[in-house]
């Protein structure tokens, strides 16, 4: 597809096709490789405000980053304006001048605890967020649903509330919260949202190729497309999108695993680039066997060696 550069509040992104945030995946390695690949702007894992007020070790592990990742946007949740300021506020964030909102997590934890898509049904509350979030002296956008249920969309006006609270781009999930990650995406909807407001939109939902995101663009009028589960399944999507050349799964997956190494301790490298190649195996001849053995390995040597034989030649 035809690729644009995007400029969101002060910052210049390089493309417009971006990686989503997504929870447990997209740390510094996966966010690096997708980078490599093409992506104009990758996101962390949504973070927890009240962990950055509170100091868990968890949390700031989740925003490891560097000058090789060059320009990342980090994802927080929360629904306290005050401590969502504090979070923007907080030394963990200063090497990220994009802080996205959360306002689109169907899970039941998040949600039940009034975040997430919750704050859809709370619109007031949602814009002094983004007002205070303001203030930190960071570009805040805002990650939305276009509603809770079915026929009950919100998308426009709520958009236009966000954009008047201050957010500098609004990417719009096609789904409801009930639909979680299944279902119809609503071109009609995220395409009410490009009309309502002035800043970049972004549409996500169902982009799995190259065609997909032209239909997505075409049909919505969005100035950009957020990519979220087919990075998992293959990070080279976007060398298919922006036009990059590619390299083999083996040499992407070694590249993966070497960064991942340097960054993570020896348990967590061999969990996590586990599930990795478990993703990166779907739909191969054998991919069964693999996966058993994979889940045996016990060391990150082990998975590289049997991803070695996977993809050998």
């Amino acid at each position: 597809m035809k690729t644009k550069a995007l400029k969101i509040g002060n910052a210049e992104i390089e493309n417009n096709i971006f990686l989503a945030p997504l929870a447990g995946y997209t740390n510094y390695p996966f966010r690096r490789l997708c980078k490599g690949y093409g992506a104009g702007l990758c996101y962390t894992e949504m973070v927890s405000a009240k962990g950055l007020k509170y100091g868990s070790e968890n949390t700031k592990g989740l925003l490891y980053t560097d000058e090789k990742e060059g320009l990342t946007a980090v994802q927080i949740f929360g629904n306290e304006p005050d401590t969502m300021r504090q979070a923007c506020e907080n030394e963990a964030l200063a090497p990220f001048p994009i802080v996205d909102i959360n306002m689109g997590c169907p899970v039941p934890k998040i949600y039940k605890n009034g975040e997430g898509s919750a704050l859809l049904e709370n619109p007031a509350l949602a814009e002094k967020i983004v007002r205070e979030c303001g203030k930190s002296g960071k570009i805040i956008t805002v990650k939305m649903r276009i509603g809770i249920r079915e026929n009950e969309y919100i998308t426009a006006e709520f958009c236009k509330r966000m954009a008047g609270a201050g957010a500098s781009a609004i990417t719009v999930h096609g789904r409801t919260k009930e639909k979680v990650y299944a279902g119809e995406v609503h071109f009609d909807e995220i395409a009410s949202a490009k009309r309502a407001v002035e800043v970049p939109v972004i549409a996500n939902g169902g982009v799995f190729s190259n065609e997909d995101a032209e239909r997505l663009l075409a049909e919505t009028g969005a100035d950009g497309v957020m990519v979220a589960r087919a990075a998992l399944f293959d990070p080279q999507i976007f060398c298919a999108l922006t036009g990059r050349a590619g390299e083999s799964k083996l040499e992407m997956f070694e590249k993966q695993l070497k960064w991942t190494g340097q960054v993570c301790d020896e348990r967590f490298t061999t969990v996590f680039m586990r599930k990795m190649a478990a993703f990166y195996i779907k739909g191969e001849r054998g991919a069964a066997s693999y996966k058993d053995r994979l889940f045996s390995a016990q060391t990150p040597a082990e998975i590289l060696a049997i991803a070695q034989e996977m993809w050998a030649g």
